[in-house]
């Protein structure tokens, strides 16, 4: 499962440093990328708690093969796109089949006791970790061949994880235990009433994880375009600058984030971390080199290594143990709410406003979301 999850990434991680600098080749403008790169996640805000549920009643194993299989196709169809519009096509169905780091969680929460549960998701982390180190620079390297060859590499790897998979993944959830697992409502009302019905802390929580997600999403769509506006960077120094992101982001979590949580707690660890990433994205359009940028990019890796870990686990803590599932799937569905919106108001600021304005806003969001942490969980931690 470590390894599906890690070669899916590696895809996934190939692509999308890539993807704003490959759709400009076919007229886009910074509106038309920050799109480009939004409607993945508009298709899982609606799409991945139908495939979940869709796991529990057919498997694991034959919904993972679907998604990879999607993504190959996907990955294959941006490589030989011929038009935007073909880009876009490509994009939805990338999306649509994007259910794979969500199954693979609940895999290993079939296949792992209570007391091992939290080192399985750990090493899905991981993977997920890996998969955006080695990508980005796995696609710098490729796109020294052709614009198109990152993405025709990653639909390789993507068919080749699927060949592997079939062979090597058996199912994990027996047919007896399918049927014996209650349906339940997914829909974007009941998520809603998630929010909504949630207590006061939780409802800050739920707030804090949507507005850091919206800043972070704005600077990760137009941090491409930024880099090739400013200082000329190509496909492969782009694709290697995220793939340096990636190693300071793994190593902070790896590292640094259990050591400062135990120090100072979730809560003082996630308002140390959003105070970092405020700093390091205001810096990186004021860097007078690119050296420097990575610097400041170095800086928000660390802050956000640091907040995302504590502020979902505050998140997870306030579930309870019965309702861990729901309340973590009603932040995911805002997390990728805010994917859709990120995008799209970072790329009509970037065309008509200024360059450098995603980054000083995404800076601005994560002091707000300093100030809801500080005000929403106020006296100690947020309680077991």
């Amino acid at each position: 499962m470590f390894l599906t999850v890690f070669l899916d990434l590696v895809g996934f991680g190939i692509v999308i440093p890539l993807m704003p600098l490959y759709a400009e080749r076919f007229g886009a403008g910074p509106v038309a990328v920050t799109w480009l790169l939004a409607v993945y996640s508009l298709m899982q805000f609606f799409l991945a708690p139908w495939w979940g549920r869709l796991s529990d009643r057919v498997g694991r194993r034959p919904v993972l093969l679907v998604g990879i299989a999607g993504s190959a196709l996907s990955y294959l169809a941006f490589g030989l796109a011929g038009s935007l519009g073909m880009l876009f096509a490509a994009r939805i169905v990338n999306g649509a089949m994007g259910a794979n780091v969500g199954v693979a969680q609940a895999y290993i929460a079939d296949i792992t006791p209570p007391a091992e549960r939290a080192r399985g998701m750990g090493m899905i982390g991981a993977a997920f970790g890996l998969g955006f180190i080695f990508g980005p620079a796995i696609g710098g390297l490729l796109s020294r061949i052709d614009p198109a060859a990152p993405f025709l590499g990653a639909a390789a790897l993507a068919g080749a994880n699927g060949v592997l998979a079939y062979f090597r993944l058996p199912e994990s959830l027996p047919a007896h235990v399918r049927a014996s697992i209650p349906r339940r409502e997914t829909g974007l009302r009941a998520r809603l009433r998630t929010v909504i019905a949630s207590p006061p802390v939780l409802r800050g929580l739920f707030a804090v994880s949507f507005i850091t997600t919206l800043g972070l999403a704005g600077m990760e769509a137009t941090l491409s375009l930024w880099a090739d506006r400013r200082w000329g960077l190509s496909q492969e120094a782009v694709g290697y600058g995220f793939a340096a992101m990636g190693v300071v982001a793994a190593l902070a979590q790896g590292l640094m984030v259990g050591r400062l949580v135990r120090r100072v707690g979730e809560r003082r660890a996630a308002l140390l971390g959003l105070a970092l990433a405020a700093v390091g994205m205001a810096c990186i359009p004021l860097a007078p080199s690119p050296a420097w940028v990575l610097a400041a990019a170095a800086v928000f890796a660390v802050g956000q290594g640091a907040t995302v870990p504590s502020v979902s686990a505050m998140i997870s803590r306030q579930g309870g143990a019965s309702e861990q599932g729901r309340v973590l799937s009603a932040s995911q569905s805002l997390s990728a709410a805010a994917r859709v919106v990120g995008p799209w108001w970072a790329g009509i600021a970037f065309a008509h406003v200024g360059i450098s304005v995603p980054y000083l806003a995404a800076a601005a969001l994560a002091l707000v979301a300093l100030g809801v942490l500080a005000v929403a969980v106020r006296g100690g931690e947020v309680a077991a």
